[in-house]
């Protein structure tokens, strides 16, 4: 993973834990030495965050979540914390 090209590809992956632990570690080595991704990663990982906290604020509208749940199935409950988590605000 030598290049900005490479790291950038994976830069989801590696925000999401999903890369191989030597993937990892060339990703961060490249982070350190190139401020063009260092600030891509920054600015990737800001936004998942306020994605993350607004999601958390906003109700799901009555009925969605189960359309959601009856596409993707376990992945679903996955999103939302399981089938039993409260909902937002309560």
């Amino acid at each position: 993973m030598a290049d900005c090209e490479d790291t950038l590809r994976e830069l989801y992956r590696f925000l999401d834990g999903e890369v191989p632990p030597e993937t990892q570690d060339q990703i961060q080595h490249h982070l350190g030495g190139c401020l063009d991704c260092l600030q891509a990663f920054d600015f990737h990982e800001e936004l998942r965050l306020v994605i993350k906290a607004k999601a958390r604020e906003t109700s799901v509208p009555p009925g969605l979540l189960d359309k959601v749940r009856a596409c993707f199935g376990d992945v679903a409950d996955d999103m939302s914390g399981g089938p039993e988590a409260p909902s937002p605000g309560a």
